[in-house]
This record gives C-alpha cells, sequence and structure tokens, in this order.
C-alpha cells in the first residue's frame, strides 16, 4: 500500500492540482468496482456500474445522496467500502497517502510536501508532515470520543455489537461531513436520524463531529498552539470561526422562531423544536443527517438551507461548498466597496486583491454550476424547481440532504449529480488549475481602460 501511495505521489508529470483530482477519480472508479460485487450487497445481486459509481462517488465525496437505502440494501461488506470511501475521502486522498507513506517510515520529498500543502490548503510548505500526523491523530481521537458517546444509546438499543458498528459508522459519517447513516434497518428506509428528534445526545454529539470536521485542519492547529488566545490565530481561522457562529446563531434562530412555529410541526414539543432548530442550522454545513422530514420543510426554509448548502465549511476540511472564507472574504470587500476604501481588511490585515480574485471566481462557479444543474435536472424530470435546485445545490455543495427524489432520478440526472459531487469536493479552482498550464503567458500589460458598472 505504501509503495502505491509513494509512486503515486512522486509521478514527476503530475501537479499538485492534477494529483488531487486524479486521486480521487482512482478512488472513486476502485470504490464503484467494489460495491458492484455481489458481495457488496444484502440480496447477493449484481449492482449496475451507474448505481455503484453514483454510491461511490456520493461517498468518497462525503456527500451523502443515495439511490439505495444504506442499511437495507448494502451488505456489511459494502457498507464497509462505504465507510472507507468516506474516510479517505474526508481526511483527503493525498492526507491519507501522505500518511500511509509517513507510518510505514518513508522520506517525504519536497514534490509530496508541496502536493500536501495544496491539498489542506496550509500557507506554507514547512512543518507540513508535521501537520498531517497532527491531522491524522486529531481525526482518528475525535471520531473515537464520538464513537464512544454514540455507542451509550445505540448499544443498548441494537445490542453491543451491532450498537458498536453503529456507533463507529456515524461518527466516521459525522466528522466527515458525509450523512450517511444505517437507520433505514428501523423499517423507514432513507430516514436519516429522524427518529432521535428528541434525543440531546445523538443530536449534540452528531452536530459536535460536524462542526469539529468542518472548521478545518490549519483551525485546528491555531486552537493547538494558542488555545482560546483568538487574538493569535491567523486571519483565516478568525474569519472561520466569526461566520461559523454567525450562521449557526442566526439560522438556529430563523428555525426555532420561524419554520418551526408553523403549523406542520405542531407534534414537536418545545425541547423538541429547540434540538431540531439547532440541528438544522448545522446539518446543511455540509453534513446530509436530518432530524425531520426536509419535504415538509417551507419553502423560505428549504432557499435558506440551499444557502447554507452553497457556502458549506471551512477550507482544508472535511465540508464542501464554496466555502465560509469566499463568504467572508466577499462581503469584507462589498463592505469596502460601499464605505469607498481602497482596500479590503478585517481584524487589522489587509487581503492581497489575489484572494478577492479567487473569492469572486469560486462563487461564480458554483453558482452557474448550481443554476446549471438545477435546470437539467427540471428539465430532465418534470420536479418542481426548487426540488431540483435543493438537490442540485447538495451534490455541488457535498451536502447530502433531499426532499425524497434522489432515488428515483434518471441516469442523465444521476449523471449531473455525479459531475457536481465530484466538483464540489475537488474544488472548482483545483479542477481548473489541474486542465490548465501554470505557465503565465502574460509578456505585457494591456492599456487600461474603465468600464462603467451597476
Amino acid at each position: 500500500m505504501e509503495r502505491i501511495a509513494l509512486s503515486f505521489l512522486k509521478n514527476e508529470h503530475l501537479t499538485p492540482a492534477r494529483i488531487i483530482i486524479f486521486g480521487f477519480m482512482l478512488l472513486i472508479l476502485t470504490g464503484a468496482g467494489l460495491l458492484m460485487l455481489p458481495i457488496s450487497t444484502v440480496s447477493g445481486e449484481i449492482t449496475s456500474f451507474v448505481d455503484a459509481l453514483f454510491t461511490a462517488t456520493s461517498a468518497t465525496c462525503v456527500t451523502g445522496l443515495v439511490v439505495f437505502d444504506t442499511a437495507t440494501y448494502w451488505s456489511g461488506f459494502g457498507q464497509a467500502v462505504i465507510l472507507v470511501l468516506i474516510q479517505i475521502g474526508g481526511m483527503g486522498v493525498v492526507t491519507m497517502s501522505i500518511a500511509i507513506v509517513m507510518f510505514a517510515g518513508k522520506k517525504i520529498g519536497l514534490k509530496q510536501r508541496w502536493v500536501m500543502q495544496e491539498s489542506i490548503s496550509a500557507p506554507q510548505v514547512g512543518g507540513i508532515v508535521r501537520m498531517t500526523g497532527f491531522i491524522f491523530r486529531t481525526t482518528l481521537i475525535l471520531e473515537g470520543l464520538g464513537a464512544l458517546l454514540l455507542a451509550l444509546r445505540f448499544c443498548p438499543q441494537y445490542g453491543l455489537l451491532r450498537g458498536i458498528w453503529y456507533a463507529v459508522f456515524h461518527a466516521v459519517s459525522a466528522f466527515c461531513n458525509a450523512g450517511y447513516d444505517l437507520m433505514g434497518v428501523n423499517g423507514t428506509p432513507f430516514a436519516s436520524l429522524t427518529g432521535y428528534v428528541n434525543d440531546p445526545l445523538v443530536n449534540l454529539v452528531i452536530t459536535l463531529l460536524i462542526i469539529l470536521g468542518g472548521i478545518g485542519f490549519l483551525t485546528w492547529a491555531d486552537v493547538k498552539e494558542h488555545g482560546l488566545h483568538l487574538r493569535a490565530y491567523r486571519l483565516q481561522s478568525k474569519l472561520i470561526c466569526t461566520c461559523t457562529l454567525v450562521l449557526l446563531a442566526a439560522t438556529a434562530l430563523y428555525f426555532f422562531f420561524y419554520e418551526f412555529s408553523l403549523p406542520q410541526w405542531d407534534g414537536l414539543s418545545l425541547s423538541e423544536r429547540a434540538l431540531a432548530s439547532w440541528f438544522q442550522s448545522v446539518t446543511p454545513r455540509t453534513a446530509g443527517f436530518n432530524t425531520v422530514d426536509l419535504a415538509n420543510l417551507s419553502e423560505p426554509s428549504q432557499l435558506v438551507t440551499i444557502l447554507l448548502m452553497l457556502i458549506g465549511g471551512a477550507p482544508g476540511s472535511t465540508a464542501g461548498g464554496f466555502k465560509v472564507t469566499t463568504l467572508a472574504v466577499l462581503l469584507l470587500f462589498t463592505k469596502a466597496v460601499f464605505f469607498r476604501k481602497d482596500t479590503t481588511q478585517c481584524y487589522g490585515r489587509r487581503i492581497p486583491e489575489s484572494v478577492l480574485r479567487s473569492a469572486v471566481t469560486i462563487f461564480l462557479l458554483y453558482l452557474c454550476l448550481f443554476l446549471t444543474g438545477g435546470m437539467l435536472i427540471c428539465g430532465i424530470e418534470g420536479v418542481s424547481l426548487i426540488e431540483a435546485l435543493f438537490e442540485a445545490a447538495t451534490a455541488v455543495g457535498t451536502v447530502g440532504l433531499t426532499l425524497g427524489i434522489t432515488s428515483t432520478l434518471s441516469v442523465p440526472s444521476q449523471l449531473i449529480l455525479i459531475f457536481l459531487m465530484y466538483f464540489g469536493r475537488v474544488g472548482g479552482l483545483t479542477l481548473i488549475y489541474a486542465m490548465t498550464s501554470s505557465e503565465s503567458h502574460a509578456v505585457s500589460l494591456m492599456p487600461q481602460e474603465r468600464v462603467t458598472v451597476g
């Protein structure tokens, strides 16, 4: 295994961007091949290539969209394959490859360090191997603690062995922001965590794992190094923490005071509404679990959920979306324009123009793909536009929430979602950099001319 990982990372013809996209592609195809085997299904049947590819892409890209109920269709072997895909996809193919090489005692060269820097969005190459070990250890510790807490609920309910398996599966799925669940075994396929809407332990453990997985590896490093001394954090970590707290608080209040006060939720008690509001503010960022039937959400709340899915989590994390830092930079830039400032500033730091250009490009890429994918699915399937846009947003944001139409989609729509999930996981700029030359051909500047906008 370490020989394969090392040879892959040492390929001199691959740029870091290409290593990332080909690494994910290879993992997806391998997973699809394994899921097509008869041993992967409960019935022993061979799964079609498109369905296996969809499931492998969804797991590797930590999305959680499924065409078959995970608990009732896939065997223990198939579920294990899905879990491995989730773990590798969540931590990143490059991170896992370098971890394998590192723990095998092999030397990590400059090229591999450069690839790792690109993979986790690190600011510098120095200390990248130490960072990899930190990421690997912290991931296992947090997932282990989450599994231990979930086992307190699942073991009494499902028995010791199955309870432990369920605890491990859901802890990894939550931390990696995947949204895969095994609750269909209770008799309701595609139920997710709706049976635990009133369970504080499951709600709090799952949401905490989602948040920890979605704030990014570099934010962990700042917490480890500086503790609660927020002023010493990188600007990126400050923006991530600020935006995460604001989005969680604002949307939780919105769901509590508006959505879950509507007549269709009269069956929920006050405590259940509070837990559901908190859970619904966390899970679109990009986890994919749900404790209530999303088809019953009002259209304004479905739109809010779509926006949260598109935003996603932090760069260099297990989450998808165009990222909270992109949103923060765009808002700060808008503020600078409103107040006629020449530079974009925050927390005593100036944000480079190159970052602004990247933020605008990423935002427009996600917006175009989201709208195009939604309109295509709407036209192909004949579903409502809000359902189609919800499906496109959950795919490109690698979330996994659905209004219930995923399992009914035709092959063309599945292929659209596969592309959106893949794009959302590897990242828009990574995909573009992989397809274009890194060499700059600009040898002179064109004459400047002003264009009026707005």
